[in-house]
């Protein structure tokens, strides 16, 4: 029998601020794609910081609870009615109330302004948003509201998870003093890629701590992919969004500079596809990064929205998606990659993960390609970074190739504009004239 782990989260961290510092003046909503984890970390938090917490859960709520939401006039009743249904004691200022999958019941979220208004106890809300912006048609979402973002867990909560305490601080010792791993590298890279295998969805980190068995990790990988896949359906029937997303591996091995929609989709499909991309960068199951037109300072005032790639918001489902052409991923293939010897160049994993930790440290995606003097082929920055009012450029390497000739010669075009520039690859921590050569667990403390 599986056991129950409550995983420690960075977002805990995040709700504790809210709570000092709001006072209940917003209900607190986080935000995320559906199996990252929200409903446990949120319970953990009202069970922990809270004298008494109700907990109702849309997803199997009754309709006398759902039926309470339609008419705020009577804030008594329905305090005395959710206290008897759910056989708890709230106690002002000193309980929360949670409505968790709030998404399945508009009338609740509409319901935040009244209740935070009244002041009698906090409350905080989840909901996958793949489904939130398709249930608040006609009412009115709360101004009330403080709003966080849960991803899966980042490269530190995932050593964490695995009973690794110290070492991202020893990582990240290292990187401020600019010194090389040496013979600790081979150790590091063999636990990050272990990362990228499992990935940070709570499901598979426990399949993983219970059995250590990576197929078994694999086949809970393919259920969350399954998961989303009818998501998309959901709020796409025509089925552009699910064919978009399983896409996404394929699309980013040819290593083009754009995700090209015209060989996913044919010509009708691609008619009027801003609200199903819309709605797939708002589910948090993929991870848009955007063409830059004139990088600088600012990089979304020269957004480009019809240049774009996709990536997605977990390696571990990458990894899965990219190998699905057999029913079962074959441990013998976790093995290879896990030991780095799979003959396939897996750049694109690469740049997926360094995506995934990117967003998980606040920033947004942006790349800038542009063709050679000559124009036979196109130089491309993976990742631009904005720090002050300078640029970070960042090119990722699936090797120890250490050649940066994109950089360099986006250094040599915006020399102005440029402070740190980094190779992000596979091997130990050096420098190439200005060049930081990144070992690429350590992208996490750009």
């Amino acid at each position: 029998m599986s056991e129950t782990r409550i995983f420690k989260r960075k977002v805990y961290d995040r709700m504790l601020q809210w709570k000092r510092e709001r006072d209940g003046k917003t209900a607190l909503l986080v935000k995320g794609a559906r199996r990252v984890g929200k409903s446990t970390i949120v319970e953990e938090f009202a069970r922990n910081e809270y004298d008494t917490y109700l907990l109702i859960d849309f997803s199997t709520a009754t309709s006398e609870v759902m039926s309470l939401f339609n008419d705020m006039m009577d804030l008594d009743f329905i305090f005395l009615r959710l206290q008897a249904l759910y056989n708890v004691v709230l106690r002002e200022r000193r309980s929360v109330i949670v409505f968790d999958e709030v998404q399945r019941c508009p009338m609740a979220r509409q319901a935040i302004k009244h209740l935070v208004k009244d002041h009698r106890y906090d409350y905080i809300e989840t909901g996958s948003l793949i489904s939130i912006r398709k249930n608040t048609a006609g009412i009115i979402i709360p101004s009330e509201e403080t709003r966080i973002e849960m991803y899966p867990m980042d490269y530190e909560e995932f050593r964490w998870a695995l009973g690794d305490t110290v070492g991202m601080s020893l990582l990240k010792q290292f990187l401020e003093r600019r010194m090389p791993l040496g013979p600790a590298l081979r150790t590091a890279m063999r636990d990050f890629r272990l990362y990228m295998l499992i990935g940070g969805m709570p499901q598979a980190v426990n399949e993983y701590l219970d059995t250590n068995n990576l197929s078994l990790v694999d086949a809970v990988k393919r259920e969350i992919i399954d998961l989303y896949y009818d998501d998309f359906l959901k709020i796409d029937p025509t089925g552009r969004a699910s064919k978009l997303f399983v896409s996404i591996p394929s699309r980013l091995s040819t290593n083009a500079s754009r995700f090209k929609v015209g060989s996913v989709l044919n010509d009708s499909e691609r008619r009027n596809l801003t609200d199903v991309l819309q709605a797939m960068s708002e589910s948090m199951v993929v991870n848009f990064a955007y063409h830059a037109n004139d990088p600088n300072v600012g990089l979304s005032l020269n957004i480009d929205y019809d240049r774009y790639k996709m990536f997605i918001g977990d390696t571990g489902l990458f990894i899965t998606l990219a190998f699905r052409d057999k029913d079962v991923t074959e441990n013998i293939i976790y093995r290879k990659l896990l030991s780095d010897k799979l003959s396939a160049n897996l750049g694109y994993v690469y740049e997926n993960v360094v995506s995934q930790m990117l967003i998980a440290t606040g920033n947004k995606l942006f790349y800038h390609a542009w063709p050679t003097e000559k124009g036979n082929h196109s130089y491309e920055i993976d990742f631009l970074l904005s720090r002050g009012d300078k640029l970070w450029p960042l090119e990722v390497k699936s090797s120890g190739y250490n050649a940066h000739a994109s950089l360099d010669a986006f250094c040599r075009k915006y020399s102005g504009r440029v402070t740190n520039r980094y190779l992000v690859y596979t091997k130990d921590f050096a420098t190439d004239g200005s060049t930081t050569l990144l070992p690429v667990p350590m992208t996490q403390f750009l």
